[in-house]
């Protein structure tokens, strides 16, 4: 996969990861979706790093998905926590 289908996916993960876990968010639709693209960014590279899985040339690889979906949400928890009070 290119630096494009990455930011691609990291998009579409960050629309995932709010669908997922609704609520206000302190940085509003660009700040999910750049959380959605470091989150592909990040998932991807723990999956190839620590689970042993090598970052797949597929872009519809199952695997993929859910290692960007999954570093999107934690990255967007995280954001809630250190910022979430900023928008009260």
């Amino acid at each position: 996969m290119t630096i494009i289908s990455w930011i691609i996916l990291g998009l579409l993960a960050g629309a995932i990861a709010k669908f997922l876990l609704p609520g206000r968010d302190p940085g509003g639709l660009v700040g999910t979706t750049l959380i959605g693209v470091a989150g592909a960014f990040i998932g991807g590279w723990i999956s190839s790093r620590w689970l042993d899985h090598p970052i797949s040339k597929d872009f519809y690889d199952g695997t993929t998905w859910v290692a960007a979906i999954g570093g999107s949400l934690v990255l967007l928890i995280a954001y809630r926590i250190l910022f979430g009070n900023s928008r009260d």
